[in-house]
């Protein structure tokens, strides 16, 4: 509970510092890490490690030191983005906060980590893609400043989870097939039953044990779960439905194949830019194919890995027949692959299997005319 409580107060923050987006002081994305001692105080709390600074002694400054530039240096060498807000953003971290904190959370300036209190949690810097996590709620804080309740809120949460695995898959060097797809397998102690926070691989299927019950996110659009937009009910369950459009850029990642930072990454990255403050999961949708038209191409193994993504988590795209382009293309297409190829081979054969239906259709109704 107290947990749940000063995270409330620290989004509180965060809602608030997001509407004055541009009056951070630039810094070239430079590092700073405090140690909060255990205290809740950001302002008295001890420097631990600089830019500039060696290394501390401390394995959690480190972490946190370590996740702030592997964040950033994802954004900047994958989307030439400088820093959070692309304007140079330093990027300050605490450690150490509170006792027993539950929690890592992005305020609207700078990132908390907690300890976790033993049992359940452990020290949350030990999770890289938790960290990108929180870090790219700031950048969603400043492109499409997506509100934070219901599907605008869920779609939120899901671009942090999109990127925090991204960055990790990109420090590691994974393809889409090789990656774990897991959201903080590392924060939960080893006498707790789970794998992860999420799996956008398998929402739903994250962990099912008797302390927290069975992972409630759904992977379709057919279990979308209703909640109120109060703090009880999760902002109108945005931890929770953001399962539904995490399932779709996994499904993309694989149906186009590589590595997933390159084609299906930019795709959500261009989206978000243009999406805005409540935009649905539907208007996300239809821009992620927009988008995979207008970089890759019409009827391109992109696009229609996008368009079967989507459809396979109950999101039809408007204007796009239901049915159409079901096809899971395996295309590889920085690092070699021919899927490109297959997609318009497989698209091609589609057409000529619906050619074949309507002139044997038409054959059919001649035969019937004659007949009278």
């Amino acid at each position: 509970m107290d947990t749940l409580l000063t995270t409330a107060g620290l989004r509180g923050e965060r809602a608030v510092r997001a509407s004055f987006t541009g009056t951070a002081t630039p810094g070239n994305g430079r590092r700073t890490v405090f140690d909060c001692q255990n205290g809740r105080s950001l302002p008295v709390s001890a420097l631990a490690r600089s830019e500039d600074g060696p290394a501390s002694t401390d394995d959690s400054v480190n972490r946190a030191f370590d996740g702030l530039g592997t964040t950033h240096d994802f954004y900047h060498e994958v989307f030439n983005r400088n820093s959070i807000d692309d304007r140079g953003m330093r990027l300050d971290g605490y450690v150490h906060f509170s006792a027993k904190y539950n929690n890592a959370f992005w305020d609207g300036q700078q990132m908390v980590f907690g300890d976790g209190d033993g049992e359940v949690f452990t020290d949350f810097t030990g999770s890289l893609d938790v960290i990108a996590h929180e870090l790219t709620h700031g950048v969603t804080e400043n492109t499409a400043g997506l509100a934070y309740h219901d599907q605008s809120g869920a779609l939120n949460e899901s671009i942090s989870d999109v990127f925090g695995s991204l960055v990790k898959q990109w420090f590691r060097k994974e393809s889409a097939d090789k990656a774990d797809w897991l959201i903080g397998p590392e924060v939960f102690t080893p006498g707790i039953e789970a794998d992860a926070l999420r799996s956008m691989k398998a929402p739903g299927q994250a962990y099912d044990n008797a302390l927290f019950g069975k992972d409630p996110q759904p992977d379709h659009m057919s279990r979308f779960v209703h909640l109120p937009d109060t703090e009880r009910g999760d902002n109108g369950g945005v931890h929770i439905n953001s399962g539904i459009p995490n399932k779709a850029f996994y499904l993309t990642a694989m149906g186009i194949g590589g590595f997933a930072w390159e084609a299906a990454g930019l795709i959500w990255y261009e989206a978000l830019k243009a999406s805005t403050v409540e935009t649905q999961f539907q208007d996300f949708a239809d821009t992620t194919y927009q988008k995979a038209e207008a970089l890759y191409g019409a009827g391109s193994a992109e696009q229609l890995a996008v368009l079967a993504a989507w459809q396979d988590v109950g999101i039809q795209i408007t204007g796009v027949p239901a049915g159409v382009a079901r096809t899971r293309s395996r295309a590889p297409h920085r690092n070699g692959g021919t899927g490109r190829q297959d997609g318009l081979t497989a698209l091609t054969k589609q057409i000529g299997i619906l050619t074949t239906q309507v002139t044997s259709l038409a054959k059919d109704v001649a035969t019937l005319k004659g007949k009278k």
